[in-house]
Formats: structure tokens, C-alpha cells, sequence
């Protein structure tokens, strides 16, 4: 990567980190959390006056290297991940649920190799439906409908593209504690990776776990790779809050297992990194 390019994508990417770290302070102030119990007129509030831009998934920017192997410039990499929303709807829609698009990217970056190459780009555009949950007048969770494509932006052999409709949901046990879980229907259309099913999964299933005063948190995803083995692909994540009204969290993360990225989807990689996470309000989708 030259100087020039090099320069030219910092400041791409300074400018979108400053757009999502914008919307943090009002993504903070969506939801009231009274007794110990999420306010569900805040989140109906929050839900209607739109449209409204926040984050989606988490946000991080993480360094680490290959666990069980001896690290090299070619198995240490950063590794970060920009993800938004924006509600299209201004009023609800059917079965009292929200339009949304949204979108993900993830990128692989060497840089202990000379020129400091961007091995793989991972870009994950959508729309979909998320219906609030209420029970007793407690938001609980929510439940989500999604169209998502999936791809890495390269031609001809290196070329990565799948598409899912997903079917996906939270649900908050207590304001502490969360399950989550998400299936899909694909259509991969991708003529070099008819096969991905087999490393990127046919659904998934998760905890997340927070502390009483929020400032730690702990989460867990699996995702089932295709086959009636017990193969899935295991993220594990920890968290700290570094203070404690800021939405910016001391952040590890392990994954293990295959499809981190789409280009190398093949490739068994078990990996160790820590960084920094800006983490949505209420619960991270995955």
C-alpha cells in the first residue's frame, strides 16, 4: 500500500469512527432502566422519534496474533469492525415493528508487513424489520427480519458473496443477562465459495453477561457450521468499561474456529486480540 493510499484510507477512517462516535452520547440516552427493569416507554419513545441513526453492531478496533502458534507478521493483524443503523420508518409498521437498514464492515489489516497491506474487506449492506418485545409493560428484547448480502468486494477467484434472509432475536432473561439467536435461509451466489455453509455456519446462539453496575461484561457465540458433528465456531468476548458514564470499553476477544473472514473462509484460525469496543446501549446484534 502506498504512502498516498495509506493516508487517503486513515482519514476515510478517522472520518467514520468520528461519525459513529457522534451518535454515542444520544444512543446513551435512549432507554431508562428503573428497578431494575428496562423503561419500555423510553424504548417506544426512542423508537418514534425518527428517524434514528445509532449503532448496530459493536464497534472495535482490536491487535493480536495466532493462539497455539508461534506469532509472525503474516498471523498478527488488527482487526476492526464499523457498524450503523438508520430507521427509515417514522411511524410503526405492522405487528408494531420498525423498518431498518444497516450496515457492517470488517476489515483485516497487516500491519507488520511492509506497506501494511489490507488482506481482506468484508462488507455486510441490509435491510430488515425489528419488532420490540413488551411483556407486563418491560421491554424484554426484540426480534428481527432480515435481507443481508455479504461480500468481499474482490473479483475473479478471490471473489466472496453469499446472501441471507435471517431470522434473529434477543431476549433480556434480566437487564443483566441476555440470549440471543439467529438462523438463515442462504443463496449463495458466489461461484467460488459454494461451500461456505461448511465454515460460516447455518445459525447461531449466544449469552451475553453484564455486571449489576455495567462496567464488566462477558459473551459467548456459537455458530453451527453445516454437518451433524458438534463443529461450531466459538467467539469469546470480555469487556470493561473504562469510565464509568462513557460508552468506550476495554475489549479481548478470542474466536476459534473457521470463517473469520470471507476471503480466507477455508482456513482454521484461532485468534487472541484486545483493543477498544464502542458497544450499542442495550444489547450488541451479532
Amino acid at each position: 500500500m502506498s504512502s498516498l493510499m495509506r493516508n487517503h484510507f486513515m482519514k476515510v477512517l478517522l472520518s467514520v469512527i468520528a461519525a459513529v462516535v457522534a451518535v454515542i452520547d444520544a444512543d446513551a440516552q435512549i432507554v431508562t432502566v428503573s428497578e431494575g427493569k428496562v423503561n419500555s416507554d423510553s424504548i417506544r419513545r426512542a423508537m418514534d422519534n425518527g428517524p434514528y441513526f445509532g449503532l448496530y453492531k459493536d464497534n472495535y478496533f482490536i491487535f493480536g496474533t495466532s493462539v497455539g502458534q508461534r506469532p509472525t507478521k503474516q498471523n498478527t493483524n488488527i482487526k476492526f469492525q464499523v457498524s450503523i443503523a438508520q430507521r427509515l420508518t417514522k411511524s410503526v409498521l405492522p405487528w408494531n415493528s420498525y423498518l431498518f437498514l444497516f450496515y457492517t464492515q470488517k476489515c483485516f489489516w497487516n500491519v507488520l508487513e511492509r506497506s501494511m497491506p489490507m488482506t481482506d474487506l468484508n462488507f455486510n449492506p441490509g435491510i430488515g424489520l425489528a419488532k420490540p418485545l413488551f411483556v407486563k409493560n418491560r421491554f424484554i428484547g426484540k426480534l428481527l427480519l432480515l435481507l443481508e448480502h455479504e461480500s468481499n468486494g474482490r473479483d475473479g477467484t478471490a471473489s466472496r458473496s453469499w446472501n441471507k434472509i435471517s431470522f434473529g432475536g434477543s431476549i433480556m432473561i434480566d437487564p443483566n443477562f441476555i440470549v440471543h439467536g439467529k438462523a438463515w435461509i442462504p443463496i449463495v451466489d458466489g461461484v467460488f465459495n459454494q461451500d461456505i455453509l461448511d465454515y460460516c455456519g447455518i445459525y447461531q446462539a449466544g449469552i451475553s453477561f453484564s455486571s449489576p453496575n455495567k462496567r464488566f461484561g462477558a459473551s459467548v457465540i456459537l455458530t453451527k457450521r453445516r454437518g451433524w458433528e458438534l463443529n461450531y465456531n466459538t467467539v469469546v468476548e470480555l469487556n470493561y468499561r473504562i469510565f464509568q458514564r462513557d460508552n468506550q470499553y476495554l475489549f479481548m476477544q478470542f474466536y476459534n474456529g473457521y470463517g473469520e473472514g470471507l476471503l480466507a473462509y477455508k482456513e482454521y484460525h484461532s485468534q487472541l486480540r484486545v483493543g477498544i469496543v464502542i458497544k450499542p446501549t442495550l444489547f450488541s446484534e451479532y
